[in-house]
């Protein structure tokens, strides 16, 4: 391969990863002017430029973003055999990386691990939340948790638990001053709060009824990125807020919140832990897996 060092290519998947040489140097455990100096030989030897770089930004080249391509999942699967030595010790071990929305961590998925965790002590694992749907190969992560409709047909998805329901909600101060809805309709003469994916797109609300389901573009001086911060701008006030039941359930049975349209509420699919299929799954995502699909955590 000309001379080209393996570690020297680990230390390119870095940067290429976090598109910063700081951020790399600080998983790797090096400096950054070692990274540089790292990636200079890389280039020197394929006689090509894999990354531009500025005092501000790293941007992969047209080679850069196929060499990451390629050579990321060949990584994934070294790790991997490494990982599933673990057997050998007894017991699996290894770092799991998940790749959630808030919703989808706080409702069933930090739960999950809590227990998981305690179960098998030599596993460690990391939650990056995430509105955005990801590449988890070129990421890094090991497996993502999304509604079971968003996720990929190309993807082996486990399902973390019952279906969910939409809930709408505002404080009873807000309808002391503005009317209580009846039809999905009325929402839009009403202040709501809006959410607003990663990617620019606003959430259109969903209802259904009777085999009837239609879409309400709200509007509203305030829109969100986050469902918490959603809920928690419905309790001051602010507006009527979309959310799932079990975000809301304590608030609604204390008083603080009321629910509207509740039986145009639909049902969704749930949330899944999905992960690509590789010949061989790494021991720490085996052995959750495994956990999730026991009867204990079935119930």
């Amino acid at each position: 391969m000309i001379g080209i060092d393996h570690s020297d290519l680990a230390r390119f998947l870095a940067i290429a990863r976090h598109r910063s040489f700081r951020k790399a140097a600080d998983e790797i455990g090096c400096t950054p002017s070692a990274l540089s100096h790292a990636l200079r030989t890389l280039e020197e030897r394929l006689e090509l430029r894999l990354l531009n770089r500025t005092t501000r930004s790293v941007a992969l080249t047209e080679a850069g973003e196929q060499l990451f391509a390629r050579v990321a999942p060949a990584f994934l699967d070294i790790d991997d055999a490494i990982e599933d030595l673990g057997k050998f010790r007894g017991a699996p071990s290894g770092t799991l990386r998940i790749n959630a929305a808030r919703a989808s961590a706080e409702m069933v998925l930090l739960p999950l691990v809590t227990r998981f965790l305690a179960a098998f002590p030599g596993i460690s694992v990391e939650i990056t939340i995430d509105y955005a749907m990801v590449d988890m190969v070129s990421e890094g992560f090991d497996a993502g948790v999304r509604f079971g409709e968003t996720v990929a047909q190309d993807m082996i998805a486990v399902p973390l638990g019952p279906k969910q329901r939409s809930a709408y909600v505002a404080s009873p101060a807000f309808f002391r001053r503005y009317p209580r809805p009846r039809r999905p309709e009325d929402l839009r003469g009403l202040p709501c709060i809006g959410f607003r994916f990663s990617n620019g797109r606003n959430y259109a609300w969903e209802f259904e009824r009777d085999g009837s389901a239609l879409t309400v573009e709200v509007n509203g001086g305030l829109t969100l990125s986050d469902q918490d911060l959603a809920v928690k701008a419905a309790l001051d006030g602010a507006g009527i807020a979309f959310a799932f039941e079990g975000q809301v359930e304590t608030e609604i049975a204390e008083g603080r919140l009321e629910r509207i349209l509740e039986d145009w509420c639909p049902y969704y699919a749930g949330f899944y832990l999905y992960y690509p299929s590789r010949r061989q799954l790494p021991g720490a995502l085996r052995a959750f897996v495994d956990f999730i699909k026991s009867a204990d955590v079935a119930r």
